[in-house]
């Protein structure tokens, strides 16, 4: 999984109104140009946290007509280098996500059913919260963790949903080979 976030060190976000964000402050102290389209990324991205680029094209079309696949893959990835937003790679959900949660040190929980993310806050509170038998010679900066489960929505709507049958239940019996003719 690739990520990108800042330090845990970092400081809290600029933040206007009732508590939320100041993009355009964040993205002037991040040094990247302020955009129509940066902050309405960031917007986006505050309030639908784990979205794809489609997610956020088609958000944001609806104001911004103008704007691309490529013009919105280029403003996530500049966002996501300069660590205002973090890029997600999650098993099973075929493009990446990305989130403005930055900062700390959580991890994500997947529904193996409808896909549904949420965010999981670590136990131990500070990265790398998992330290590898060996790093190859790499300085480790931070691990992530996906837990992958059933939402209780999904395991209302689906009981006999294989993965939620107990190990017995789903064991067969061996069906018996003819003998080998010789």
């Amino acid at each position: 999984m690739t990520t990108t976030s800042r330090p845990s060190s970092a400081p809290a976000r600029a933040t206007v109104g009732a508590g939320a964000p100041d993009w355009s402050e964040e993205l002037r102290e991040s040094g990247l140009r302020i955009t129509s389209g940066r902050i309405a990324a960031l917007e986006y991205l505050s309030e639908h946290p784990h979205s794809t680029v489609a997610e956020i094209l088609r958000a944001l079309r609806k104001n911004h007509p103008s704007l691309s696949t490529q013009s919105v893959g280029n403003i996530v990835r500049d966002l996501a280098r300069y660590g205002m937003i973090r890029r997600i790679d999650l098993p099973d959900s075929g493009a990446a996500r990305y989130e403005t949660r930055v900062g700390d040190n959580h991890h994500h929980i997947q529904c193996i059913i409808c896909g549904r993310i949420k965010d999981v806050d670590c136990v131990v509170g500070h990265a790398p919260c998992l330290t590898p038998s060996n790093t190859q010679g790499m300085r480790i900066l931070e691990a992530d963790v996906t837990f992958r489960g059933v939402c209780a929505e999904c395991e209302r709507k689906n009981p006999n949903f294989p993965a939620l049958r107990t190990r017995a239940a789903r064991r067969r019996p061996m069906r018996r080979r003819p003998p080998l003719r010789g």
